[in-house]
């Protein structure tokens, strides 16, 4: 899994696999669904992240592997 922030747009990305994305869906406003093309999730996109997320911290650079 990974997560990054962009503070230029202030979006949030977490992907769970880096397989390419098929289909987007926004879920909710500013929510965006990424699948693959099985239509399983690897991905989701905040929009306004800074807004959106309770205590938010800009300085989200995340990555966990599974073994």
């Amino acid at each position: 899994m990974k997560a990054k922030y962009d503070a230029e747009v202030d979006v949030l990305t977490i992907t769970w696999h880096d397989t390419p994305v098929e289909e987007s869906e926004a879920i909710s406003p500013g929510v965006i669904v990424d699948y693959d093309q099985a239509g399983n999730v690897i991905g989701i996109e905040i929009l306004n992240a800074s807004r959106k997320i309770e205590n938010f911290s800009p300085n989200v650079q995340v990555a966990i592997s599974s073994r």
